[in-house]
């Protein structure tokens, strides 16, 4: 039988930086961050899915937010000059955590 990973918002923020960084330094791909979150996933006891499920929408939510504030600070600058136009990809939005179905079957 697999380990159990503990749940708390701090675990759940810890996991997604560590996959955030893992992409920007290039050592994992998005399929390879995808599948870590697949098998981390299922290491989470079912009983305690909605509460890693609402843990995980904050810490997404919040980190979209930050990047967001981030790009649109960057154009304010008068030093900086992209060297092409910053436009904000469309991202989908996540699901709310009043439908828990939504990410349960993008994750098991």
């Amino acid at each position: 039988m697999p380990q159990e990973v503990s749940i708390s918002y701090q675990a759940v923020k810890s996991k997604v930086y560590k996959l955030i960084d893992a992409l920007v330094e290039g050592s994992k791909t998005e399929s390879e961050v995808q599948e870590s979150m697949r098998r981390w996933w299922q290491l989470i006891h079912p009983a305690d899915r909605p509460v890693a499920q609402k843990y995980l929408l904050m810490v997404l939510a919040r980190s979209s937010s930050s990047l967001g504030a981030i790009t649109e600070g960057l154009v304010t600058f008068k030093e900086f000059k992209p060297i092409r136009e910053i436009t904000s990809q469309k991202v989908p939005k996540l699901p709310s955590a009043a439908h828990p179905s939504h990410i349960n079957s993008g994750l098991v």
